[in-house]
């Protein structure tokens, strides 16, 4: 294979991904219908669904613009020697093949946000705003953007740069040593990102003593579930969408369950929803979710290895000699198929293990009480619930919501 046959072959995948990505759109976009269907009867009522329908043309819209706009620009960058011509800049700002890569990350991540940042704005200040979901204030978005960009600096660029340096040392167990890492990182953000990045961007506190708690405390017992660490975070700091998760391994597991949640679920519902939660601690969802990201990480980092060094990749970056950069920027376009197929099989799982929770929920006699709290937040947040069963397929990782009901109904 040339390095000519190399580029038009990133040229076919991101022209093919761009096609693929836009007809599973529309065809998602044909299941809609402006009068409510028989099936959502008694979930959504005839004015909410006609909201919930604008809900979706708006964001249909807006969805097809910027990824139009995404597309032509990484075709268009890609074209005309884009990637090249940064490797340049950074090759004349240093002769640290490290620092080199580094800037040459940073340019091309600064430039893909400053482009987004007008999406952002509009998908924030006009559509969310539109339809009641925004409350997120200037003054906040600009200080999550500072956050997250120094976040991403100050924990990415020492990861990354580790990385860059045991590739430079290590030869052909490269992939061995970068995996070891890669894998202690993760372990290490699924135990302590609730209680070290989070906090950056929302206040949790503790829930208070009383009814909700009490019987969420209830529950855990009769779970066996050791509830140490419930809190409440502000969600409505940035929109009125209710959401609950559980994270952490171990002693430092937490559950944290929005404000907004507090404020439209019953305490029924809300121990629903803890339920829910146990099941994917007690099923040790999470568990294995962690050790099949370390496994597919040993896995990408073993091809990685093979290629980084090719000039085959570099050069179809326009780049004649080979560097750690443009080779892991060339075979992340290249890998994009086969993370497409990967991301496929997480969603079917994650899809059965959503219904596991669920079943777990159930058998303590919650599954009513999990389904009116499943429809409320649904409904509040002016979901889809009849998707294309293809996009399901390909983009779900939740069930959708009439298929909950019918499996929590049927257990």
């Amino acid at each position: 294979m040339t390095a000519e046959t190399m580029y038009y072959t990133i040229i076919a995948i991101l022209v093919a991904q761009f096609v693929f990505d836009q007809w599973m759109e529309w065809l998602n976009k044909t299941r809609w219908q402006a009068e409510i269907p028989v099936e959502l009867e008694g979930i959504y009522e005839a004015d909410k669904y006609c909201k919930q329908h604008e809900y979706r043309k708006a964001n249909y819209g807006f969805g097809v613009l910027s990824e139009v706009f995404s597309f032509v620009v990484m075709i268009g960058f890609l074209m005309a020697g884009g990637f090249a011509l940064v490797n340049g800049w950074v090759m004349q700002w240093s002769e640290n093949s490290i620092v080199q890569s580094l800037l040459f990350f940073a340019v091309i991540g600064l430039g893909s946000s400053i482009i987004g940042i007008p999406f952002s704005i509009y998908g924030t200040f006009v559509i969310e705003e539109k339809f009641g979901f925004n409350k997120t204030t200037p003054k906040t978005f600009v200080l999550d953007i500072i956050k997250s960009t120094l976040v991403s600096a100050l924990i990415g660029g020492p990861l990354l740069a580790l990385i860059m340096w045991i590739y430079s040392v290590a030869g052909s167990y490269f992939w061995l040593y970068a995996w070891m890492v890669s894998s202690a990182f993760m372990i290490f953000m699924t135990m302590f990102y609730t209680s070290l990045i989070l906090p950056l961007f929302n206040k949790q506190t503790p829930l208070e003593g009383g009814e909700l708690r009490d019987a969420l405390e209830a529950f855990s017992i009769k779970a066996g579930f050791k509830l140490d660490n419930i809190f409440v975070m502000d969600g409505s700091k940035r929109s009125t969408k209710a959401n609950a998760f559980f994270s952490g391994l171990g002693a430092k597991k937490r559950i944290v369950l929005y404000d907004t949640l507090i404020n439209d679920l019953k305490t029924d519902e809300i121990v629903a929803v803890l339920a829910h939660e146990v099941g994917h601690y007690k099923l040790k969802h999470t568990l294995w979710g962690t050790l099949t990201g370390v496994f597919q990480t040993g896995v990408i980092l073993f091809i990685f290895g093979l290629v980084v060094g090719s000039p085959l990749l570099s050069q179809a970056l326009g780049v004649e000699e080979p560097n750690f950069h443009i080779g892991m920027l060339a075979f992340g376009l290249l890998y994009s198929p086969i993370s497409f197929v990967t991301s496929i099989v997480m969603s079917v799982v994650s899809r059965k293990n959503e219904y596991a929770a669920d079943a777990y929920a159930a058998g303590f006699n919650l599954g009513e009480h999990l389904i009116s709290g499943l429809k409320t937040i649904s409904v509040n947040a002016l979901s889809n619930l009849t998707p294309h069963p293809l996009y399901v397929f390909f983009h779900y990782s939740h069930p959708p919501l009439l298929e909950r009901i019918k499996a929590i109904r049927n257990k």
